[in-house]
C-alpha cells in the first residue's frame, strides 16, 4: 500500500468514528451518564404540601426515578420536577422563569407537559390561546432542547368532568396538531379514584372553618392556617363539614398513581433507546 492509500484509509478511519460519534449524540442528550426527564406542570405537579407534610416523600419525580430503576436493563434516569404552584403556560412563557429555570437545563431527553387548570382561570380566551401557547412553549422547548422527545400530557381529574374534558381536549388536539404522543394519565387517575373514593387526594381545610372545640387538638396538622393531613385519619371528625373533600390535589399516594403511570409509559421509550445505542 503506498503512502496515499495509507494516508486515506487513516482519514477514512478518522471519518468513519466521527460519524459514529455523531450518530451516537443524536440518539442520546443524557447528562453525566443518565437519562435526564423533565416535569413541566402546576402546582398538581410539584406537590408543594406534599412537600411541607412529608419532606423525605417519595415525591413525584422520586416515585418515576425508583419505578424505572427496578429495571435493569434500563438506562440510569435523572428526573427533574419544574412544576410549580398556580403555574399556566402563558406565565410561564412571559414572566422570565422558562429563560431561568428552564431554557439552561443540560441534556434533556423527555419532556412531559402537564398545564390547563391554571389556564382555563387565569389565561383570557382559554379555548383560543391554550392551544397557541401550548404550541409556543413546544416550537421553544423544540428549539432549546432538539434531541428531546415532548409529551403533551392530560390533567388529572380536577373539576367537574365536562370542564376536566374540555381542557384535555384541547392538549389532545395540540398533540395531534404537533404529531406528538399524547401521555394520557387522566383515565388511570380516574380508575383509581373509583377504586377509591377520596384516597388520592389530601384534605385541606381552613382551621377556621373547623369547630372552635377541636381546634386546640389540630395544631400538630396546622399548615398555613389550614388543617392539612395526606390521608384518611380526619375523616371520622369532619367528613360532614362542607367542603372536606373539596381539595382535588394528590397526595403521596396520588403521586404514586401519577409517576407508576408516567414510569410505564416511558420504560419501552427507554428500553429502545438502550437497544439504539448499543
Amino acid at each position: 500500500m503506498n503512502s496515499f492509500m495509507m494516508l486515506s484509509s487513516r482519514w477514512f478511519a478518522l471519518l468513519l468514528v466521527a460519524s459514529l460519534a455523531c450518530a451516537s449524540q443524536s440518539l442520546r442528550a443524557e447528562d453525566q451518564g443518565k437519562v435526564q426527564v423533565l416535569l413541566l406542570g402546576d402546582s398538581t405537579t410539584i406537590g408543594s404540601v406534599c412537600r411541607q407534610t412529608d419532606k423525605a416523600g417519595p415525591h413525584l419525580e422520586d416515585v418515576v426515578r425508583l419505578l424505572l430503576a427496578t429495571d435493569k436493563e434500563l438506562p440510569p434516569t435523572n428526573v427533574i420536577n419544574q412544576g410549580r404552584d398556580g403555574e399556566f403556560i402563558h406565565g410561564l412563557l412571559t414572566n422570565g422563569r422558562y429563560e431561568k429555570d428552564i431554557a439552561k437545563l443540560p441534556g434533556i431527553d423527555y419532556i412531559f407537559i402537564r398545564y390547563g387548570l391554571n389556564d382555563r382561570g387565569k389565561r383570557e380566551q382559554f379555548a383560543e390561546n391554550f392551544p397557541k401557547d401550548f404550541k409556543t412553549l413546544i416550537a421553544k422547548l423544540k428549539q432549546d432542547f432538539p434531541k428531546a422527545e415532548i409529551f403533551p400530557t392530560t390533567i388529572i381529574p380536577y373539576l367537574a368532568p365536562e370542564d376536566d374534558a374540555r381542557i384535555n381536549s384541547l392538549i389532545e388536539q395540540v398533540a395531534k396538531d404537533e404529531n406528538l404522543p399524547l401521555f394520557d394519565v387522566y383515565t388511570r387517575y380516574k380508575a383509581e379514584l373509583e377504586n377509591g373514593k377520596n384516597m388520592l387526594n389530601y384534605r385541606r381545610y381552613a382551621l377556621d372553618r373547623i369547630p372552635e372545640i377541636h381546634r386546640p387538638w389540630l395544631t400538630q396538622y396546622v399548615v398555613n392556617g389550614s388543617v392539612v393531613v395526606m390521608d384518611n385519619r380526619l375523616d371520622a371528625h369532619f367528613r360532614d363539614l362542607p367542603g372536606w373533600f373539596g381539595d382535588r390535589h394528590p397526595n403521596l399516594a396520588g403521586y404514586h398513581v401519577i409517576g407508576d403511570e408516567t414510569a410505564k409509559f416511558l420504560a419501552p421509550r427507554l428500553r429502545e433507546r438502550a437497544k439504539a445505542v448499543k
